[in-house]
């Protein structure tokens, strides 16, 4: 065989005109062992707590215990695969995953890798799992609602964008239903929602997403899944992970966001394994001491940004659109948006369109045999804006959603509602919750005078009309009506099996017949006091049209 000395000259010139004299330098250690998704490392004298590692399989790990001799490090991946002895390299970041537009519309796992088969995510971000929660300068009041589409929620629980309700009940009680209903009602609200799939099975997270993409939610939609077969690490982050990619649009887009966490009972299950893996000391129910810091520093993340005001020289950095007169601002180092701008003292004011975002959570907490103050449930209920209780017993008589109001509160309240839907719900919550004690009273079987009598009639329809079949979220204008119709008695003397079909034809009646009533209700979202007597006038037509029939 002979040597080709041009080929070996040509090969040594390309590898001199390649070197560069930069060195690749890392803290490295060694693992000492490793099992159930924990590992401990000696030589990372310099690991900070939440770094991420890289193992020499390519599994990523997270620091979690700093002890005298060495690292306790959580796996995120196939932990099987690594042995004693394996190189483990320190990368001096914080955990980070990719978040971006790019991600809408995507399934995947809590370190943004896709699930779906679409291909490869081309994510140009990253953002860190733990994120420092706004303070009280940084947020303004929760005062725009966030409609979930569900009479009984928006009526007497309601929502405002930058909240925490919480949802809680027993197993198979409907709060998935709940928020796949809220994430349908957001279509062209121009509300981007992330739901993260903690603990469930790989099975109802398909028909999840089966769900959402057959009433068009995907597209505005991330859906992180961390299934029930996957490991305790994972299951422990993707919360943060979901929160991180929502946040990221909240930021730097002023974008409004919502986010479902289903749910962090597994999460603080996963984290308390986690704990006892790497032997720290076990508290109340087995749970580490800082269990309750596990969830307050998730959900303290969930706010409405305050509205940051640039105040310019007139005419700089601001341009006109010619053809709708509408004025941009571009913000130095971000995207250019449309804004509001007003005369202050000879100077232009406008709004950052990054700021006045928000992202909204929707905490999902299991409970077992309806025990609401056992540990997990009274720490996230102490953290929420407040929480809608699910009851099994409500549930199984065929009142859905099964909503106990009672027990279920809003700590934001009508200051989440349109003026319409405060005025004519105030005392609904109150009515409903005095109708389920007479309802108890009456099953005794004594005597009742006319006025309870009218009271458990009224209560009894009000409860069929706040009845509400899953995926048929209500736009809101339609919800005033509906419960205007039954606040006032005009459904007191229907046959109890008929208010739903009443119901259906009413709004169809408003939609259809007299748009123009609708269509004032809708521009002033208030019941003023010309346009109450339109809407009881043509609920009696209908009404009448109806019984004749």
């Amino acid at each position: 065989m002979r040597i080709q000395v041009d080929e070996i000259t040509s090969v040594i010139k390309q590898e001199i005109s390649q070197y560069t004299e930069q060195l690749d330098s890392a803290e490295v250690g060694r693992v000492i062992s490793v099992g159930d998704g924990v590992s401990q490392v000696y030589g990372l004298g310099k690991a900070m707590a939440g770094e991420m590692v890289e193992f020499s399989n390519g599994a990523i790990g997270q620091v979690m215990n700093l002890e005298e001799n060495s690292v306790g490090v959580v796996v995120l991946g196939d932990y099987l695969g690594i042995k004693e002895g394996d190189i483990v390299k320190s990368t001096g970041r914080l955990l980070s995953v990719p978040v971006g537009e790019g991600m809408i519309g995507r399934v995947v796992d809590p370190l943004g890798r896709p699930l779906d088969g679409k291909g490869a995510i081309h994510g140009e971000n990253t953002w860190p799992l733990e994120f420092k929660a706004p303070g009280i300068a940084e947020r303004q009041p929760v005062n725009q609602p966030l409609q979930t589409g569900i009479k009984a929620i928006d009526s007497m629980i309601p929502i405002g964008r930058g909240q925490r309700e919480l949802i809680i009940g027993d197993r198979k009680t409907g709060k998935t239903a709940i928020a796949l209903d809220t994430i349908i009602k957001q279509k062209d609200s121009g509300v981007i929602c992330v739901y993260v799939a903690i603990g469930l099975k790989e099975s109802t997270v398909a028909s999840v997403v089966e769900a959402l993409r057959e009433h068009g939610a995907m597209d505005y939609t991330i859906v992180v899944v961390a299934g029930s077969s996957d490991s305790a690490p994972l299951q422990y982050i993707a919360p943060y992970s979901g929160c991180a990619m929502a946040e990221f649009l909240m930021y730097t887009q002023g974008r409004h966001t919502l986010c479902i966490y289903d749910d962090l009972s597994k999460q603080a299950q996963a984290y308390r394994q986690l704990s006892l893996l790497l032997r720290r000391p076990p508290g109340r129910e087995a749970y580490p001491g800082d269990v309750f810091y596990l969830h307050s520093r998730l959900l303290e993340r969930s706010c409405k940004l305050a509205e940051r005001r640039a105040i310019v020289p007139a005419g700089q950095g601001y341009k006109k659109d010619g053809v709708n007169g509408k004025t941009y601002i571009g913000v130095p180092g971000k995207h250019e948006a449309e804004t509001e701008v007003q005369n202050h003292s000879g100077h232009e004011v406008a709004v950052d369109p990054t700021s006045g975002g928000s992202l909204t959570a929707l905490p999902v907490i299991e409970t077992l045999e309806g025990e609401v103050s056992a540990y997990i449930p009274t720490n996230v209920i102490s953290i929420t804006d407040g929480q809608i209780y699910l009851e099994p017993d409500l549930f199984f008589a065929g009142i859905r959603p099964a909503i106990n109001v009672g027990i279920s509160v809003s700590r934001v309240g009508g200051n989440a509602q349109i003026k319409a839907m405060k005025k004519i719900a105030g005392s609904l919550r109150l009515d409903l919750a005095a109708y389920r004690e007479l309802e108890a009273f009456a099953q005794l079987g004594t005597e009742l005078d006319a006025a309870t009598q009218r009271q458990l009639d009224r209560g009894a329809r009000m409860v069929e009309l706040l009845k509400q079949g899953q995926y048929k979220p209500f736009d809101v204008i339609d919800q005033v009506i509906s419960i205007f119709a039954g606040a006032k008695g005009f459904i007191d003397d229907l046959p109890i099996p008929q208010v739903e079909a009443f119901e259906d034809g009413l709004l169809k009646y408003f939609r259809n017949e007299i748009p123009e009533v609708r269509e004032e209700l809708a521009t002033k979202a208030e019941l003023t006091s010309d346009l109450v007597p339109k809407i009881e006038a043509g609920i009696k037509t209908f009404k009448a049209r109806f019984t004749n029939k």
